[in-house]
């Protein structure tokens, strides 16, 4: 049976008693409507899983205890960084949750030339607090147990100054790519996959992330979206040296 799940920030101990935090407390209350002796799992993001019984209600506290470790590890063999081009709203709020159900490690937003959404100084800090939350929600549905980093948004050229220092191989989606991801040989180190925005990337652009090692590939002979190119690659990359075979 799957337990309801809460998020818990770390550090994650097994003690006697556990209390949910406010947010996850009005949750278990108001819209799970869950009782005294409901088992729950709890999780802090950083791997550590706990399931308990709801031992006390009160008012707006839900405390638990029968506390129990649970270490089950649901994290992908490859560590699978995405690089995201800022796009709509919605679309960037949607990549996000699906990257975390899908697996990924990592993701960066990016500012580029044609990014339709300009994320700077605290509105870019508000906007990536948002996309945490939404992480911790993906993590709550899924089952993962340590989230994802969910970096700053990050100017392109800046990133693109320092991805030579990153380690593993690096992708970049192009539909006028010679080459796949099926013909690239088998990993042994992380991958950083790198999508572009609405309008796809500037031929400036594309030459810059060539020139600064990224290999371009593309995902099929048809031009995506990028929440949908986002979404495909990483599972192709999941399906060809991850946890999907």
């Amino acid at each position: 049976m799957n337990l309801p799940r809460f998020y818990c920030p770390p550090p994650l101990h097994a003690g006697p008693t556990l209390e949910l935090p406010p947010s996850a407390a009005h949750h278990a209350i108001r819209v799970l409507r869950l009782r005294v002796h409901d088992r729950v799992s709890v999780f802090d993001g950083d791997g550590t899983e706990l399931h308990g019984s709801i031992y006390r209600i009160d008012g707006k506290r839900v405390v638990l205890d029968q506390i129990q470790s649970c270490m089950i590890n649901r994290e992908s063999p490859l560590t699978l960084i995405l690089a995201q081009a800022l796009c709509s709203t919605e679309k960037m709020d949607w990549i996000i949750q699906k990257a975390t159900e899908l697996g990924a490690a990592e993701i960066q937003p990016l500012q580029t030339r044609r990014s339709t959404t300009r994320l700077d100084g605290e509105r870019g800090e508000k906007r990536t607090r948002h996309w945490h939350d939404i992480a911790i929600s993906a993590c709550e549905q899924c089952g993962r147990n340590r989230l994802p980093r969910i970096h700053s948004p990050q100017e392109f050229g800046v990133w693109l100054a320092a991805v030579g220092e990153m380690p593993g191989r690096k992708f970049i989606l192009s539909p006028e790519a010679a080459t796949t991801l099926h013909e690239q040989p088998v990993p042994n180190e992380p991958i950083t996959l790198l999508t572009g925005p609405e309008g796809g990337f500037s031929e400036e652009e594309m030459q810059l992330a060539i020139r600064a090692g990224l290999i371009p590939v593309r995902m099929g002979p048809r031009v995506l979206r990028t929440e949908t190119a986002a979404l495909a690659g990483i599972t192709s990359l999941q399906t060809l040296w991850g946890d999907f075979i």
